[in-house]
């Protein structure tokens, strides 16, 4: 006998076997044999079929194939009686329980369809760029909605930013907002917590920096429970990163080039043996983009006829992120895990702005601002976790801890000239350090067959520092001065302590869950003291505040089955929109002197009550969910365009607490294949709001945002299977436009394409595809002000194409996961349960 598998017996034994099972595990492991079979149905081999042989003495024993293009496969076994199962493509699940005796080939499986595809098995099993899918893009549970991006043929190469303009209920402006069901606060978490890898307030920069090829899926939560952090008005999305399945080194690697430049190389690479898993994800990439912007001013009243704004930013930027990890089984029964990740990007940027004023009087003046800049953000997270399972029944407790970092660093160095002569030289240094430590302990406890208790409690602390600092030299000036407005050191902490309680049973055809969450929430922050009057005067004198709030969230969720993926379901849940550390700062940047952003430190949070009735059914060609829904906000935050008394041409902008806000709507998803090669995925949000309230400076109405109106998002996507190995996909996107007493938002239209061709014998896939085909993505609105009008044009980036090419190698041999115990909640669809909160 050779040394490894003396180390091999040991090493069993020290885990816990028992010496009676240890020896029979020696004594069969000699007398292991070579078997081979096949795959196949009525027309010849299915490839890529998963075939498990499960030793019915010795789980030890037990090992696991993978078919290869023609369904052949091969392995050791040692002889004894197996349960066979072999999981495929578009087939029932198989299962056969058989005898192994001797070496040689056994009689071939035969499997059949399970009516809801073609026969014609897909030559891609990897992941991101399969060339057609058996099954759907998504698919509904009680409290959230799952969004395989496998399906997304025009995201392949791309980002997360170009992930998210194909999920329902999710659209993408074109600044990178995102926003759900017409709202933009939206709660993100990476792996089911927030996370390093999106930054500090960096928005698309941060969306931009995740590849679309390390997203195994988006999950899509309008109606969060008691589990979820109460955070984000609008919902969660939780984006949940790729994870090793497979024994053995299994790994790709995924290149694209693409104009505007754009050029990523990354890679997943996982290795499982025994108790170990490892797994590493990571690369980097370089991209340009160009922002236009375009405003033209019209006043009724004053010396100022007409203020025409142009600028053209240019931006080039590098990221580069890793993230690894490992898994160890201690026990059967308890697992650790540890991970590390490192996320960072750099931007350059070249900014130039055109001023012109045209006074009644006839005199123009132009002036002009080039701002030459440079972004980096750095993100380091890590993580470490215990899962321990007390029974097979489901009884379960899981402890994490996460401790992240990131830090940001903006300079800037603008030139303005006034008439083509040189006016002055702005400096400008933002330096921004978060530190953040999230721990969670969950309790999971089955009651009966039919009912489940869920407990637990979170720690989130956040601190952000901010250090501004600008200085401007005037042509008449030698020497700099500081700007106050621009300058100054703020901190902002918070922490909050949140406990959650639910219960979750079901009755016959009737299911229902409840949940209450307590948040304590300790918030604050600081920063410099400036007269209104005298802005730029350094008082020396530093403010700090505190708000605290403790408050109880409830969520309800009900669902009757009439039948076999066939449900009625109805929710409720109340939630928190508490304002973004910098929406509260009152430290601006110098970039554009005529737009400026402040922060308001009198912001205070919104609540929202939220309800949705749903109706989900799911065919084998046919799926159907629309959902009504209706959300009532209080105290709802509204950005405010104040004009300068002193400068008609500059507008300050802000987010203030005003008034309350309905908005109610219907949320219709659907898919259909109509033919084996023709795939359908649609979405539609019509939806109305009423908004109420009014902003008041001093004594006098400045803003109202008194508003009804209706409006609508619609996206459809069609994909043709032309062979087993090509396929096109069309997106075309629908955004309606929105209207209140004082913001006027046009509609806008764009249509994407992609396409995928498997190669190398399903090793490889090419994948081309087109953002923006007819270059009409682009965002138009009026704003209307007490004395003028101002019409408003940008685009966040002109039409793009990529190709890319994805490598496989090693694919190793899947292993079937040990099953949980049912979410009685769960329609037939399945799919897996988030992480708590």
């Amino acid at each position: 006998m050779e040394r490894t598998e003396i180390v091999n017996v040991i090493q069993k034994k020290i885990f816990g076997l028992a010496l009676t099972v240890g020896a029979a595990s020696f004594i069969m492991a000699q007398q292991k044999m070579t078997i081979s079979g096949n795959v196949k149905d009525a027309n010849g081999g299915v490839g890529y079929a998963s075939i498990t042989f499960k030793n019915q003495q010795n789980s030890k024993l037990s090992d696991a194939a993978l078919a290869d293009a023609d369904g052949n496969y091969k392995l050791d076994l040692a002889p004894g009686s197996y349960d066979v199962s072999i999981e495929a493509v578009d087939y029932k699940k198989f299962t056969q329980t058989i005898r192994v005796e001797k070496a040689g080939a056994i009689a071939p499986f035969v499997i059949v369809s399970d009516g809801k595809a073609n026969l014609n098995n897909t030559t891609d099993i990897q992941g991101v760029t399969i060339t057609a899918t058996s099954t759907k893009p998504y698919k509904v549970e009680l409290d959230k909605k799952t969004y395989d991006v496998k399906s997304d043929l025009t995201a392949i190469g791309g980002n997360l930013q170009d992930v998210l303009q194909n999920v329902p209920s999710v659209s993408v402006d074109t600044d990178g907002t995102v926003s759900m069901r017409g709202s933009s606060n939206v709660r993100f978490l990476i792996n089911g917590k927030p996370s390093a890898l999106l930054g500090i307030d960096d928005g698309a920069n941060a969306l931009q920096a995740i590849p679309a090829d390390q997203i195994d899926r988006i999950e899509v939560i309008t109606n969060p429970s008691a589990k979820f952090d109460a955070s984000g008005t609008a919902g969660i999305l939780n984006i949940i990163l790729k994870k090793t399945t497979k024994l053995g080194f299994n790994g790709s690697v995924i290149g694209t080039l693409g104009y505007l430049p754009r050029t990523n190389l990354n890679t997943n690479l996982s290795w499982k043996k025994g108790n170990w898993s490892w797994f590493l994800n990571g690369g980097g990439g370089y991209q340009e983009n160009k922002n236009t912007n375009r405003s033209t001013t019209n006043y009724t009243s004053g010396d100022l006829f007409s203020f025409n704004q142009n600028s053209i930013n240019k931006t080039k930027s590098n990221n580069y992120n890793a993230n690894l990890g490992t898994v160890y089984d201690i026990s059967p029964n308890t697992s650790i895990n540890l991970s590390g990740t490192i996320r960072t990007f750099e931007n350059d940027s070249n900014n130039p702005i055109d001023y012109i004023n045209y006074n009644r009087d006839g005199i123009v003046d132009f002036t002009s601002r080039n701002a030459i800049g440079r972004n980096t953000n750095t993100g380091m997270q890590g993580d470490f976790g215990i899962d321990h399972k007390f029974d097979d029944k489901g009884q379960n407790v899981s402890l994490s801890l996460s401790l992240q970092r990131n830090q940001s660093s903006n300079d800037s160095k603008i030139t303005a000239t006034d008439n083509g002569v040189f006016s002055s030289l702005t400096n400008s240094k933002t330096k921004t350090e978060n530190k953040s430590i999230i721990a969670k302990l969950d309790y999971e406890l089955p009651i009966g067959e039919n009912s489940l208790f869920n407990a637990g409690y979170r720690l989130d602390h956040n601190n952000n520092d901010y250090d501004f600092f600008t200085q401007r030299r005037l042509k008449d000036e030698s020497e700099p001065s500081v700007l106050g407005r621009f300058t100054g050191l703020a901190n902002y902490t918070e922490t909050f302590n949140a406990f959650y309680l639910q219960f979750k049973s079901k009755i016959g055809a009737f299911s229902y869950q409840l949940g209450l969450r307590d948040e304590l929430s300790n918030i604050s922050f600081s920063y410099p003291y400036r007269d209104l009057l005298q802005p730029d005067v350094d008082t020396g004198i530093i403010t700090n505040k505190k708000k605290n709030y403790n408050n109880l969230f409830p969520s309800i969720f009900l669902s009757y089955d009439f039948a076999k993926n066939n449900q009625l379901l109805l929710n409720y849940s109340r939630r928190i929109d508490r304002p973004r550390s910098f929406f509260l700062i009152p430290i601006s940047s110098p970039n554009d002197v005529r737009n400026v952003f402040q922060g308001n430190p009198d912001l205070n949070p919104s609540y929202i009550d939220s309800f949705e009735l749903g109706y989900n059914l799911s065919k084998s060609k046919v799926t159907i969910n629309p959902t009504l829904y209706y959300r009532k906000e209080k105290d709802n935050i509204q950005f405010a365009i104040i004009q300068d008394i002193t400068d008609p041409g500059a507008f300050t902008l802000g987010p203030n607490n005003v008034g309350s806000e309905d908005r109610y709507g219907l949320d219709f998803n659907g898919t259909y294949d109509p033919f084996s090669w023709w795939k359908i995925m649609g979405n539609i949000d019509l939806f109305g709001y009423r908004t109420r309230g009014d902003l008041y400076v001093s004594g006098v109405l400045v803003q109202s945002y008194d508003g009804n109106g209706f409006s609508s998002r619609a996206r459809l996507a069609n994909t043709f299977k032309i062979d087993k190995t090509f396929s096109i996909q069309v997106q075309s996107n629908f955004r309606g436009g929105q209207k209140n007493a004082s913001v006027d938002q046009k509609s806008i239209y764009f249509f994407n394409l992609g396409a995928t061709k498997t190669i190398w014998k399903g090793n490889g896939t090419l994948a081309f595809n087109i953002q923006d085909i007819f270059n009409t993505r682009a965002r138009e609105a009026t704003n209307y002000g007490p004395n003028y009008t101002r019409d408003m044009y940008m685009q966040w980036n002109p039409r793009q194409f990529s190709l890319s090419l994805t490598y496989r190698f090693k694919q190793g041999e899947k292993v079937e996961q040990p099953k949980k115990k049912k979410d009685i909640n769960a329609n037939s669809n399945g799919g897996d349960d988030i992480p708590p909160m």
